[in-house]
């Protein structure tokens, strides 16, 4: 009877846990269909492609990625960040090799995945993230000019010209196009002070084309989208190596812009969520096999999207289900509503991505980086200025060096100090002696730069005689600490100053036996304290 009671329990218990999760993740997956609509569109048309491709690739990628990716809320589609990769590589070598490009980088995805490479992520320094999202924002901005004042110019495969054929081509611009894009600003930014039930974007999208349709305003459209599922397709060139070689580049831009945006996006999602947290390996993979099937159903690459991820956890989303139902909710979208979306006005959707770009710019954390340390700010500018100028890749691969150069710098800096006499020396030391001895305190693994300090060091102090480094706090020693403390041991010695080590790690002690350098500076100048090595020094100071 007990057993039964305890079955039926706990089968009631299941059930609830079951319908909860299945009730939320059809919420969450509606809610991030509605939201992902105008938004696939948009980053479609702003990656130089058709507004199609841009459905297919929430559908196909979205739902491939749900079911094979590392994040079970995660929501993948067409971002801002791919958006601006890809009206280059569009402009430069056209859809097809797209294609090629995306299959490509998809490959290097799901190889990175396998080689367990997806935790590296987490080592991109703040700065350098915030100031190529900053960066990012700044260019769909930009690029959405030409929509917004309804002229029809070609991409351009890079910024700055980009921006320049739109200034001097504003003489043209269209009222009507700048007043639907107008309308949807307004009404994205105010919308939620009436509901956060439906999302704005979506409220001023309809808005903007039935006032275009009611009114048969003469500004730029969509045109018609296919009111049919994505079906499969071949890729043509595809055994061309040579064109595989001419596309190498474009490929690993676009796997390495995929790999980060997509794990960021999934740090983020950990954070708003209580669930089961991401892997980032098995995430790589399965954008990765996203990215891979997605051309060949005319689609663009994808990687996770923030925004959409955001609102799939909010609403209620926790399990892969969310993912898999935003993909059938936007197919039922396309199979129903696509005549009717064929009449969106390209101005509306400029409005949307202007609005977007400028929330995409963390004001907060430039506020954070101008209070904290100007070297970190410098390092955010720097990868901001290279993001918008240049391209994404390289401003990802300067911001680290830049912020690699600033803590080298920082650990030169606080990975050595100058111990005060009065902490220093024991009680009883002459002051004669303690006049040549200085003792300085070493912290952390390695010590950079530390040479170099102590030439200057000798320089400024040619009273000393003796140098002692603390080194009880520093558990392991590199190469580079190798050579800064034989260097330092040269240098003393040119200097007629002794130098003596206390407190000596065994990995240290080990290291320094095997190359020799504890034979040169000798093992009678090593001790177990600071104190014993003084004493040694000073034989009438001990007790």
């Amino acid at each position: 009877m007990t057993v039964a009671k305890n079955f039926s329990s706990d089968l009631r218990v299941w059930i609830d846990s079951t319908f909860a999760h299945w009730r939320g993740d059809l919420t969450g997956g509606l809610t991030a269909a509605v939201v992902a609509l105008p938004l696939a569109l948009a980053f479609a048309v702003a990656s130089g492609v058709d507004p199609k491709a841009g459905l297919y690739t929430a559908i196909v990628a979205g739902t491939i990625a749900a079911v094979f990716g590392g994040s079970p809320v995660q929501i993948t589609g067409p971002t801002g960040a791919m958006a601006v990769i890809l009206v280059g590589i569009v402009a430069k070598y056209g859809i097809e090799k797209v294609w090629i490009a995306g299959v490509m980088g998809g490959i290097i995805q799901v190889a990175l995945g396998v080689a367990k490479l997806g935790r590296l992520v987490k080592f991109i320094p703040y700065p350098v993230t915030a100031g190529f999202t900053n960066g990012i924002a700044v260019i769909i901005f930009c690029g959405q000019l030409n929509n917004f004042f309804g002229l029809q110019l070609p991409p351009s495969e890079h910024f700055l010209p980009g921006l320049w054929q739109t200034m001097t081509h504003l003489d043209g611009f269209n009222w009507a196009a700048i007043g639907l894009a107008a309308v949807v600003i307004v009404t994205k930014l105010f919308w939620t002070r009436i509901t956060t039930a439906i999302p704005g974007s979506l409220v001023g999208l309809v808005l903007a084309t039935a006032i275009a349709s009611l009114f048969h305003l003469n500004v730029p459209m969509i045109g018609s989208l296919p009111q049919s599922l994505p079906q499969p397709q071949g890729i043509p060139h595809w055994n061309n190596f040579g064109l595989i070689q001419e596309l190498i580049n474009p490929a690993l831009a676009l796997a390495a812009l995929g790999s980060i945006e997509s794990l960021l996006s999934a740090v983020v999602a950990d954070g708003m969520t209580v669930s089961e947290k991401h892997n980032s390996d098995r995430e790589l993979i399965g954008q990765g096999l996203a990215n891979i099937v997605v051309p060949f159903f005319g689609g663009i690459p994808a990687t996770g999207a923030i925004a959409r991820t955001a609102v799939n956890v909010r609403s209620g989303g926790k399990t892969r289900l969310s993912g898999v139902i935003h993909g059938i909710a936007l197919a039922i979208i396309v199979l129903t509503l696509a005549p009717l979306a064929a009449q969106i006005p390209l101005a509306a959707l400029a409005g949307i991505l202007m609005v977007t770009s400028v929330r995409m710019i963390e004001w907060e954390a430039i506020s954070l980086l101008m209070r904290a340390t100007y070297s970190d700010f410098a390092v955010m500018i720097l990868t901001w200025m290279v993001t918008i100028f240049f391209d994404l890749v390289l401003a990802v691969e300067v911001g680290l060096i830049a912020a690699g150069a600033l803590f080298i710098k920082r650990m030169s800096e606080l990975s050595l100090g100058k111990v005060p006499e009065t902490e220093a020396f024991p009680p009883g030391v002459p002051l004669e002696l303690s006049k040549q001895i200085a003792v300085y305190r070493v912290d952390g693994p390695v010590f950079f730069g530390a040479a170099e300090r102590f030439v200057t060091f000798l320089r400024d102090e040619p009273e000393v005689k003796y140098l002692i480094l603390r080194m009880r706090f520093v558990p392991n020693m590199d190469t580079t600490g190798l050579v800064a403390m034989e260097d330092i041991y040269h240098d003393l010695k040119r200097h007629d100053c002794r130098l003596l080590l206390s407190g000596l790690q065994p990995e240290v002690q080990k290291l320094l036996e095997r190359t020799g350098l504890l034979d040169k500076i000798g093992r009678e100048n090593c001790f177990g304290t600071t104190e014993a090595a003084i004493y040694a020094l000073n034989p009438a100071t001990t007790n």
